[in-house]
């Protein structure tokens, strides 16, 4: 009999296979993102907010939005201002959606200087002299879960808060937040060798003010140029709609005939009709114009491109003439698509006024609506109106939101912008 050589077992298939040993861990941990945040880089081609992302909130695909919607919104600012800018909102480990910075520190006003290269190089000696006579930087963040973002930022920058907000928690600080327009500002903030202040507010407050105009307090600052940080589909397409509907209003307020100029002052207007420090000594007179002065570009970026698909609008590019039709035809199609908070304080005021009802026959009501001469004063008075009580209440909730001595810190800054803009305006000046 003859034996057969026989090898060394096989192992079944389904058998596991030993691990590897695993690597030794790293002698040096990686630093945090958040605790050394890097400047993105200057986009080459296409901006970082217009480039598709994977993450939901940061792509127009679940809108059914193209890539390139809202282009006009995407204001530049020069990089050393951008990687500022996206080092504050990236310095905060609360989850913010959407976040934008506004106002004087970021575009530049008349009579205002604003951040740049020399306020960024800490290297420097002059800059800790130089924090004080700039404007502060202005953020809005707005956020899914204001009390749970509360919560977090509270631990993380206790010292943002009052010592009363500090002790009685997220939820007090969430229903002030709630009360007029829904913001609740943390102001004189200093983070990375400059003073903020910011904003917060939830994401379905935002669109809701962006798309019916119901205070007009987060609305009517996103008429004017601002500097988009983290995008967010759904607040694109509510601003593209807000923008619209400021065009729509100053145009109805507008002659046949008009200057570039002429609109955006109209436009950067609305927000403070009825703000009750344009009329206590607390803020400069001439607002309105040193914003024009000095962000006409960005105005122009902003509304002209919305201005061609407008029917009856004649604009040509770098023009210093705009022509609409006037006729009450034509205003008509801007009148329907007033933001429905505005739109039904016109309906009541034309109700009041009696004449046709709207239920009778529309066509003969809309026309006469639209061909009132009255119409651009029942406009501003009633946009006044809707401003007036949210503008009013956020200027008090400032004392519960700031605590006594930053809201008196703040209140000198203002009268002083107030007491700026009256000397800038007398004869002698």
């Amino acid at each position: 009999m003859t034996t057969e050589s026989v090898g060394p077992p096989i192992p079944p298939a389904s058998s596991p296979q030993p691990n590897p040993s695993p690597p030794p861990p790293d002698s040096k941990a990686r630093p945090s993102r958040l605790a050394y945040p890097v400047p993105r880089p200057t986009p080459t081609h296409t901006p970082n907010h217009l480039r598709q992302s994977t993450h939901p909130h940061l792509s127009g695909r679940n809108l059914g939005l193209p890539p390139t919607f809202g282009r006009n919104q995407l204001l530049p600012v020069s990089d050393s201002t951008r990687a500022l800018l996206e080092r504050i909102v990236w310095s905060f480990d609360a989850p913010v959606r959407y976040a934008f910075a506004y106002g004087s520190g970021v575009f530049g006003q008349a009579g205002y200087d604003h951040v740049d290269e020399d306020i960024v190089d800490t290297s420097k000696p002059k800059h800790k002299q130089n924090r004080a006579d700039k404007p502060m930087l202005d953020f809005i963040f707005a956020v899914n879960h204001p009390d749970h973002w509360h919560s977090i930022n509270m631990h993380q920058y206790p010292g943002h808060y009052p010592l009363h907000a500090r002790m009685l928690g997220s939820s007090f600080v969430t229903k002030v937040q709630e009360m007029g327009p829904g913001v609740w500002f943390n102001t004189y903030v200093p983070m990375h060798d400059v003073t903020i202040k910011y904003g917060v507010t939830s994401v379905d407050t935002l669109c809701a003010d962006l798309l019916n105009w119901r205070t007009l307090y987060l609305a009517g600052r996103m008429h004017k140029p601002l500097r988009i940080i983290k995008d967010d589909a759904r607040v694109r397409l509510t601003q593209q709609v807000n923008l619209t509907s400021a065009l729509r209003t100053a145009l109805l307020m507008l002659p046949s005939q008009f200057t570039p100029r002429d609109l955006f002052m109209h436009i950067a207007s609305i927000s403070y009709t009825g703000d009750p420090r344009m009329v206590l000594p607390a803020e400069n007179r001439n607002k309105v114009k040193n914003v024009v002065d000095r962000q006409e570009g960005q105005f122009r970026e902003l509304y002209w491109r919305l201005a061609q698909g407008l029917p009856g609008v004649r604009w040509s590019v770098g023009s210093d003439v705009v022509e609409q039709d006037v006729s009450p035809q034509a205003r008509v199609a801007h009148m329907k698509k007033l933001p429905q908070g505005l739109l039904d304080r016109v309906h009541a005021r034309m109700r009041e006024r009696g004449g046709v009802s709207r239920e009778a026959d529309e066509y003969a009501y809309w026309i006469r609506v639209a061909g009132d001469e009255s119409m651009p004063e029942i406009l501003q008075q009633e946009m006044c109106k809707i401003v007036r009580y949210p503008a009013t209440m956020q200027t008090l909730k400032g004392v519960v939101s700031a605590g006594v001595s930053k809201s008196m810190r703040y209140a000198v800054a203002k009268v002083g912008k107030w007491w700026k803009g009256v000397r800038s305006s007398s004869p002698s000046s």
